[in-house]
C-alpha cells in the first residue's frame, strides 16, 4: 500500500495534535496520533506531559474496538521499551491495527527503527518518512540531544534599529513592544531552561519566569511548565531577595565559589552546583552537556552582550532570535553581542536568516549558523 494525499491530509491532523504538547511534554518529544479506519476518524491523542500516556494510547483509548483492521497515523515511531509507560509498539499490536504511517524514525537510541521492526515482525504494514520535514521541526531540541548529547540552544535578544541593546547607563525597558513580550514568554514557556548571567540578574533583577497571561494558556492545553532557570554566578553574588529566589519553579545556580558561601541560597530553594571553568567563566559546552544529561531538549539564552557573545564565539547555538525595534540608540549605547575583535572581511561570521515575522511594531528575525562553504 503507497502513501497517498488522503495519508498525508490525516498525518497534517496528527503533527496539529502533536503541536498541542509544545509547553508540556519536557523532556519527551511532542507527539501526535491519529487512529482511521473506513476513511473515518476513529480515534485521536497526543502526548502531554512525561510519566502519562503517549499519544497512540490516548487515540487507541478513544478508538476502542474501532482500531481493529485501522490505520494509525503517528508523527513519531511507536515505542518499543518500557520506561515509565509501557511499549506504544505492544498496544497497537494488541488493537489490532493492520497499518502504521510513522512521520520519522525515533532518534532515541532506546527506540531507532526497533518499534517499525516489531510492528513489522507482528505483519503490520509500516511506511516511515510522510511529512518528516514538518515532525522534525516539532521536537528539534529533543532529536539533537538524542544525537549529539547537547540541547538546542536559542539566544533571545532584542535591539534598536541601530543595533543597541541598552543605554550606556544599562537602562533597557522598554526597547520592544508588548507583542513582542508576549512572544518571548512562547519562547520560554517551550524551553526546558533558562540561561542568564549575574550581569543580567543584577541589573534587572529578572524573574524569567513564563507569564500565563495574554492568552499563552489558551493557545495549547494542559499548565504550562516553569522552565529551569540557570543563573552563571561564578562568586555567588547573586541577593537572598531576588524575584529569581522567590518565583516558582528550579533555579539552578552554576559557581566556582567556596561551598560554605552556597548555603544561604540553598536555604532559599536554589540549587548550587560547581562546574569546570577558567577564571573568565564556565565552559558552557560543559553546561550544556550537564543540561541535556538533566533532559533539557531547548535552552534559551536570556543574557547580556558578554555571556550571548560568548555562545555566539564557541559556535554553541542553533538559532539567534532577535527581536529588532524601530527606535535609534546612538552610538554610545550597549552593543548587541561582545565579540573579539574582528579585522578583516574574510573572518566575519555569517549567518542564515530563516524566519522573519512582523510582531507589532518591531520585527522578529530568526537567523542559524551560515553553513561553511
Amino acid at each position: 500500500m503507497t502513501v497517498s494525499d488522503l495519508d498525508s491530509g490525516y498525518m497534517q491532523r496528527a503533527l496539529s495534535l502533536a503541536e498541542r504538547g509544545l509547553y508540556t511534554t519536557d523532556p519527551n518529544p511532542r507527539v501526535g496520533c491519529l487512529i482511521v479506519r473506513d476513511g473515518k476518524v476513529v480515534g485521536e491523542g497526543w502526548h502531554l506531559r512525561a510519566g502519562e500516556p503517549h499519544a497512540e494510547r490516548h487515540a487507541l483509548a478513544m478508538a476502542g474496538e474501532a482500531a481493529r483492521g485501522a490505520t494509525c497515523y503517528v508523527t513519531l515511531e511507536p515505542c518499543s521499551h518500557t520506561g515509565r509507560t509501557g511499549p506504544c509498539a505492544d498496544a497497537l499490536i494488541a488493537a489490532g491495527i493492520t497499518r502504521v504511517v510513522a512521520a520519522m524514525q525515533d532518534p532515541n537510541p532506546l527506540v531507532a527503527g526497533q518499534g517499525l521492526a516489531k510492528l513489522r515482525a507482528a505483519g503490520i504494514s509500516v511506511e516511515c518518512g510522510l511529512l518528516e520535514v514538518q515532525a522534525r521541526a516539532l521536537n528539534p531540541g529533543f532529536i539533537k540531544r538524542m544525537q549529539t548529547g547537547l540541547p538546542l540552544v536559542r539566544i533571545k535578544l532584542a535591539m534598536s534599529l541601530d543595533g543597541r541593546t541598552a543605554m550606556a547607563s544599562g537602562e533597557s525597558k522598554w526597547i520592544t513592544g508588548a507583542a513582542a513580550r508576549r512572544q518571548v514568554q512562547r519562547l520560554r514557556a517551550r524551553s526546558s531552561a533558562i540561561v542568564t548571567g549575574i550581569g543580567t540578574v543584577l541589573a534587572d533583577d529578572p524573574a524569567l519566569t513564563v507569564r500565563v497571561a495574554d492568552g499563552l494558556v489558551n493557545d495549547y492545553p494542559g499548565a504550562v511548565r516553569q522552565p529551569l532557570r540557570v543563573v552563571l554566578d561564578r562568586k555567588l553574588r547573586l541577593p537572598l531577595d531576588a524575584k529569581l529566589l522567590s518565583e516558582d519553579g528550579d533555579v539552578l545556580i552554576i559557581s566556582q565559589a567556596q561551598p560554605a558561601l552556597a548555603s544561604a541560597l540553598q536555604q532559599r530553594g536554589a540549587e548550587v552546583l560547581t562546574l569546570p571553568g577558567s577564571g573568565s567563566g564556565t565552559d558552557l559546552r560543559e553546561l550544556l552537556k550537564m543540561l541535556a544529561e538533566r533532559g533539557c531538549n531547548e535552552v534559551l539564552v536570556e543574557a547580556g552582550a558578554t555571556l550571548a557573545g560568548a555562545f555566539v564565539r564557541e559556535q554553541l547555538f542553533d538559532e539567534l532570535v532577535v527581536f529588532m525595534a524601530p527606535t535609534l540608540l546612538g552610538s554610545s549605547a550597549r552593543p548587541l553581542l561582545l565579540l573579539p575583535e574582528i579585522a578583516t572581511m574574510a573572518e566575519q561570521r555569517r549567518l542564515q536568516l530563516t524566519q522573519v515575522e512582523q510582531v507589532g511594531d518591531d520585527l522578529c528575525l530568526t537567523y542559524q549558523p551560515a553553513a561553511a562553504n
